[in-house]
């Protein structure tokens, strides 16, 4: 979702200050406020979308949670690989492209023309994350060996074929299917946690732990949220709002179903449960946040400006390499590659997962060409 309004024209709603500065293309680059029309309506998309947001994210999580709602886990399923895939085009085409416009805003001062910096940041981004995910994954193996549980570095877990089993995969699986000392000792993990760690001391896989799950989906949040937070003060400045008004409550309710999805199956211990629901609540604020804090600098905040478009840019790029890092690694590798259920399963069902995948992906592509 692009965070600001498109710098190669200046909006019919403000009118630039005659002191104003131009650039050479005439777009204006003095200060000046956001558009004022529909102001009731800015007020009311503050709660509009903070329902919206909110329900998409806790209602994977409270629906598996609530045994009466019967919800079939296909739909579940449904809901994890359509969020996939909105994921991974909103960090192409809702914030990289966006990120490349802002900081190639003709207002901008020459040097940053010289270089692709929307790119350079992003590529930043991913590279720390990897090394933030690299440390808590060599963190969480060295744990899980405290614990005896078997862990190997250099493999991913995969069952599928080409991997090559050795014999500390087969004592791995033996372990798997009786209690060991340290799972006796955990006395206090409740069932579905223990069925965590058997899986992955079966997969030889570190990523179901409580610590590294819960680094992962914090990764994936603070991307989203830096995002939300931006398109949140640009709605609420914007003079073409009713369009993106709408283009937003479908963005956030897709992504907060992806994200929920992810959620609704974190394997925690049962001191651990509210961090589903914390994150949940989290989402939901993030975007009327920021367009509450629009609503109350709209005076002066012009999103034309260089300083707006320098800061609305950078934090698009870092969050843009956060979402590609999260999508391709996270989601697409780990639920698809190395995964042994998905590598395991039907043919009509690996099918099916990309299929949803690919829808949720070309739908948010889709809104792109509106906002």
């Amino acid at each position: 979702m692009s965070s600001t309004v498109s710098s190669a024209t200046p909006t019919s709603s403000t009118t630039p200050s005659p002191s104003g500065t131009y650039a050479a293309d005439g777009t204006y680059c003095g200060s000046g406020g956001g558009a004022n029309t529909y102001f009731g309506l800015r007020i009311a998309s503050v709660f509009i979308i903070m329902a919206c947001s909110t329900f998409g994210a806790l209602f994977p999580v409270l629906a598996r949670r609530t045994k009466w709602l019967n919800i079939p886990k296909p739909a579940f399923e449904f809901a994890k690989y359509f969020g996939s895939g909105v994921i991974i085009a909103t960090a192409f085409i809702h914030l990289l492209d966006p990120a490349m416009a802002e900081l190639g805003n003709p207002c901008l001062p020459s040097s940053w023309g010289e270089y692709p910096y929307a790119l350079a940041f992003c590529l930043v981004s991913i590279f720390s994350i990897f090394v933030v995910e690299l440390v808590a994954f060599r963190w969480g193996s060295a744990k899980l060996a405290e614990l005896g549980i078997p862990t190997d570095m250099h493999s991913h877990g995969f069952g599928g074929p080409g991997h090559t089993h050795t014999h500390e995969d087969e004592k791995a699986n033996e372990e798997a299917t009786r209690p060991s000392d340290s799972e006796s000792q955990l006395s206090d993990v409740d069932a579905d946690y223990k069925e965590g760690l058997k899986a992955s001391a079966a997969r030889n896989n570190v990523l179901d732990t409580p610590a590294s799950q819960i680094i992962g989906i914090a990764i994936l949040e603070f991307g989203i949220i830096l995002h939300s937070v931006l398109i949140g003060m640009t709605l609420a400045v914007d003079p073409s709002f009713k369009i993106l008004f709408v283009v937003i409550i479908f963005h956030q309710l897709f992504e907060g179903l992806g994200l929920g999805s992810r959620l609704a199956y974190m394997r925690l211990p049962s001191s651990l449960n509210y961090v589903p629901v914390v994150g949940g609540c989290l989402y939901g604020l993030t975007t009327p946040i920021g367009i509450a804090a629009g609503l109350g600098i709209r005076s002066t905040y012009n999103p034309n400006t260089p300083r707006a478009s320098i800061v609305s840019g950078v934090m698009d790029a870092i969050s843009a390499g956060i979402l590609i890092y999260t999508g391709l690694v996270e989601l697409l590798a780990h639920e698809f590659l190395f995964n042994r259920e998905m590598a395991n399963a039907s043919k009509g069902k690996l099918a099916y997962s990309i299929i949803c995948m690919c829808f949720g992906c070309g739908i948010m592509a889709l809104l792109g060409k509106w906002a």
